[in-house]
């Protein structure tokens, strides 16, 4: 894992932090952050090998995150099930917008791979 690389995520986080607290208070720093980063890579054209081998060593610590919101749903099991339509209509919409749009991104980046 890269040093260099792992703060560029963290700065990227802390100043995706700072905006949404000082503009953007409705949208979370961390996502931010990361069209922070996107754009960046847009801009860039390419994924830099030391952060595409800092993403792997931190990609194998993904399901640690689970934990949190596993135990958040076992916890608030009652309020849940009060509000399981709304809840299930989310899901449902989410993924009917969801799948369509990763299709058509894929089918892009596949024309845009042949392409090259």
């Amino acid at each position: 894992m890269n040093i260099g690389a792992l703060l560029w995520l963290m700065a990227l986080q802390v100043l995706g932090s700072i905006i949404s607290f000082l503009i953007l208070p409705w949208l979370p720093g961390p996502i931010i952050g990361m069209l922070l980063l996107v754009f960046g890579l847009v801009l860039l054209g390419r994924v830099p090998d030391s952060l595409e081998r800092t993403a792997a060593v931190l990609l194998k610590y993904l399901p640690l995150l689970l934990v949190v919101p596993a135990s958040g749903i076992v916890l608030s099991h009652q309020q849940l099930t009060q509000d399981a339509l709304p809840i299930a209509g989310a899901l449902v919409g989410s993924l009917l917008v969801a799948i369509p749009v990763c299709g058509r991104l894929l089918q892009w980046l596949v024309r845009r791979q042949e392409a090259r």
